[in-house]
């Protein structure tokens, strides 16, 4: 395993045990240079196709649909747990569907329904770049329509 630190594949392993789901092993790493960082082993049940909206396809990458939920969880009080958590749950439901080629709209829905119960204001961060959000207005109208931030 290279780190992502130095860019050495002079690793070990220091401890290794499965989640809390049993759905990946978590190993966390020391690196030559005296740095430690996690990694995740799961299982690939088949290649799935991305399709985006311009017709282009690319290979679904977990590493990528993760990015942008932590973009989105930035800095709010969510535990890593609970979002790895999350990231497997979409990831095994879009397996579930059997299908090997997904459209990109499909797991963007996926994860805004996720965030909505998740997080509010990471749902609207998501929002926003998912749905392509231009102007100040585009923001007042999304949140207009949600009852996330409503109080009872």
């Amino acid at each position: 395993m290279i780190c992502p630190i130095c860019k050495k594949g002079e690793t070990s392993v220091v401890d290794s045990r499965p989640t809390e789901d049993g759905t990946a092993i978590r190993r966390r790493r020391l690196c030559v240079c005296g740095e430690r960082f996690t990694t995740f082993e799961r299982v690939q049940f088949r290649e799935m196709m991305v399709v985006k909206k311009n017709g282009r396809k690319s290979p679904f990458d977990r590493e990528k649909l993760s990015k942008s939920i932590y973009i989105a969880l930035k800095k709010r009080p969510i535990d890593t747990d609970t979002v790895e958590k999350f990231i497997t749950n979409i990831s095994r439901s879009l397996e579930e569907l059997g299908q090997s080629e997904i459209a990109s709209n499909t797991i963007g829905t996926m994860v805004m329904d996720g965030l909505k119960n998740l997080d509010p204001v990471a749902y609207v961060r998501f929002a926003s770049v998912y749905r392509n959000f231009r102007e100040e207005k585009d923001f007042i109208q999304f949140v207009d329509k949600i009852d996330v931030f409503k109080k009872s």
